[in-house]
């Protein structure tokens, strides 16, 4: 602690020695960043803070930094930390206002959930859009017991940032996804080969139509030119 610092000194302690504009200032200040961070936090997107909302996110910082720096930093009088403080709570609480009467606020503020794989086919441009990895949808998806694309049915990217999926009811060959590629990566199989069964892509996971024993030059659905075999929820290389 600094020598001139006196302990106990209350009007330090609670006022510090600024002037009354200067909460003004704070309350500016508060303003400006909560809504820079937000900013910050929405480029980011729903799967760096899952399992929290964006506001919820934004709340636990902010506080945490208001609260931190007036626990023992003698030169940040507690009033700033309060007026900090409660001006985050304000804020927060005129969004949640905001986003209970506004589709548009909430949309702006939690985002959408965007469809990433239909009928065992995945949507490769939302995948782009999100700068989503296939490897991190393909964990995702193992997570909840998924062995191939052609399990599912449908799988969103919620706006919590988690994956929820839906698992077809009808026995479909899809494209592998256990065990992972890193373990033991598929069977490639490039333009022009002849093959037995049904074979996937291996970007998107469209299998090509029963009966088709030739791989084409490139994939219906992405324009990919590498295939592997299909892979039947019994794991078995079936035709059916």
């Amino acid at each position: 602690m600094d020598d001139h610092v006196v302990p106990f000194d209350l009007v330090r302690m609670f006022l510090g020695d600024d002037p009354p504009l200067f909460y003004l200032e704070i309350v500016f200040r508060c303003c400006v960043i909560y809504a820079y961070t937000l900013l910050m936090i929405r480029w980011i997107g729903g799967r760096g803070i899952a399992q929290m909302s964006v506001v919820e996110f934004l709340l636990v910082i902010a506080l945490g930094s208001a609260v931190g720096d007036a626990l023992f930093y003698p030169e940040v009088p507690l009033f700033h930390a309060l007026l900090v403080i409660t001006m985050v709570i304000l804020i927060n609480k005129g969004l949640d206002v905001m986003i209970f009467k506004s589709t548009q606020v909430e949309r702006a503020m939690d985002g959408m959930a965007l469809e990433v794989v239909r009928d065992g086919v995945i949507n490769v441009r939302v995948l782009q859009r999100l700068k989503l990895g296939q490897n991190e949808l393909f964990e995702a998806l193992r997570e909840r017991g998924f062995r191939s694309l052609g399990e599912i049915e449908a799988a969103y990217l919620e706006t919590s940032g988690n994956f929820s999926a839906f698992k077809r009811k009808a026995e479909t060959p899809g494209l592998p996804i256990e065990p992972p590629w890193d373990v033991a990566p598929p069977e490639t199989l490039t333009p022009g080969s002849t093959f037995r069964g049904r074979v996937a892509c291996r970007r998107c996971g469209y299998v090509l139509p029963k009966g088709q024993t030739i791989t084409p030059d490139e994939c219906a659905k992405c324009d990919h030119r590498e295939w592997t075999p299909a892979r039947w929820p019994d794991a078995s290389d079936a035709d059916g």
